[in-house]
């Protein structure tokens, strides 16, 4: 599926952009949270979820001191194996609470990708990252199906209690997975309820993952009432399902509860 338009100007449009993020990743500088690639496959071209799409209702879920003593990051670095010079990518950022927790452990010689869509999470962000001098971490402006990251840059992901926010996930999941280096591993972690109550049932994560063409490698609870963290390993470009093949998965834990 051709996500891009084949003409000379925007094949001269893509490469710019790719010129233009390869230095930014080089350099370190980023302007105020701007998209770091093309658009990739509209909204439209994917089917609604088949589930309550929960309101984003604050920048974090939690406040960090209770996180900390959870050791709610540490838990998820290990499972997730992240390592320094890695790239990291936090979607949905919100306060940035893994963002410079992460940037400690992937080290000058990493990057984290803070990518949120809400525009006064994003200014906050940007204020919390110029006062931290932190040199490794770009604040990405995404969109609710679209996180717009540079192509094959991303060597691993997290989506942290907001995958029950994401109104579009097949849509965001496909235009996601470009952004993944081969082998690339997004890991979800939220809690095990109904998406109207915050949470996502993983059997139901399990199926919308599995639709558009990610493979589960573990999943497992976390301490302290964190909730779990799922892994996936990210399809190829070209192994992604056309979104036009894609059935919804039925949120039948919503309809129980009902």
């Amino acid at each position: 599926m051709t996500l891009w338009p084949a003409s000379a100007h925007a094949r001269d449009g893509t490469a710019m952009i790719r010129t233009l993020t390869a230095l930014l990743l080089l350099t370190g500088v980023a302007r105020a949270a701007e998209p770091m690639a093309p658009p990739g496959a509209p909204a439209g071209a994917f089917p609604k979820p088949d589930r309550p799409v929960a309101e984003i209702v604050a920048a974090q879920w939690a406040l960090e001191k209770q996180r900390d003593k959870a050791d709610e990051a540490g838990q998820v670095a290990r499972l997730m194996k992240i390592a320094p010079g890695e790239t990291v990518a936090d979607i949905g950022a919100g306060s940035g609470y893994y963002v410079f927790r992460f940037a400690k452990l992937v080290g000058p010689n990493g990057r984290i990708l803070a990518e949120d869509i809400t525009p006064d999470y994003l200014a906050d962000l940007e204020k919390r990252v110029a006062a931290s001098g932190k040199g490794n971490i770009t604040v990405v402006r995404g969109e609710a199906h679209d996180p717009r990251l540079p192509p094959a840059s991303v060597d691993a992901a997290i989506l942290v209690h907001m995958y029950h926010e994401i109104s579009q996930p097949y849509g965001l999941l496909h235009n996601l997975a470009p952004a993944m280096k081969p082998g690339g591993r997004v890991g979800i972690v939220d809690a095990d309820d109904i998406p109207s109550r915050h949470g996502t049932p993983p059997t139901l994560l399990r199926c919308e993952l599995a639709a558009a063409g990610y493979r589960e490698l573990i999943q497992s609870k976390l301490r302290d009432g964190v909730g779990y963290l799922a892994i996936f390993e990210a399809p190829s470009p070209d192994a992604r399902p056309d979104p036009a093949t894609i059935t919804p998965c039925a949120d039948e834990a919503t309809r129980k509860r009902k």
